[in-house]
């Protein structure tokens, strides 16, 4: 019995030295705990420094993001494919809600720069086609996928 708990507890330790740290979003330029909007870890998006399951805002697996805490078909949010963002479980053009490229979030399949809804500049997400401090929408503390870009893009315009 006494080796049984000697491996556990060896067993735990190692999985907690090698554990992710999440990723924070933080409103604008801030770095203070209480301006973390959500943070990520193990493809769940958790509301502020929560990682409570009652928390999690979205899931992604795969090329897709599920409402809060679900993996079903029903629920997918946003399918993502090549740079393109659908809505919902489509892959149809139609479809396409934003599509994300060379640091830029556009509208639809647009081009434009008219169309631009945000910029990506080393982990600050401006908005539109900006990158003054003033138009800093959130940082994002960490890398990301371009599905948890997407998770997050949702948790920050839709959630709060």
């Amino acid at each position: 019995m006494k080796r049984f708990l000697a491996i556990t507890m060896i067993m735990t330790l190692f999985a907690a030295a090698f554990a992710v740290n999440p990723v924070k979003i933080y409103r604008g330029t801030s770095t203070y705990y209480s301006d973390v909007i959500c943070n990520i870890k193990n493809g769940k998006v958790y509301k502020g420094n929560s990682s409570y399951n009652s928390d999690v805002l979205c899931t992604i697996v795969g090329n897709k993001v599920y409402k809060i805490n679900s993996s079903n078909k029903s629920d997918v949010l946003y399918t993502i494919r090549e740079g393109k963002v659908y809505a919902g479980n489509s892959l149809y053009e139609s479809d396409v809600v934003m599509s994300i490229r060379d640091g830029k979030v556009y509208r639809g399949l647009s081009k434009y720069n008219n169309d631009v809804l945000a910029t990506v500049v080393d982990g600050y997400v401006y908005s539109g086609n900006s990158t003054y401090t003033s138009d800093r929408l959130y940082r994002i503390d960490g890398d990301l996928t371009l599905e948890e870009f997407v998770a997050v893009w949702y948790v920050f315009f839709y959630v709060y």
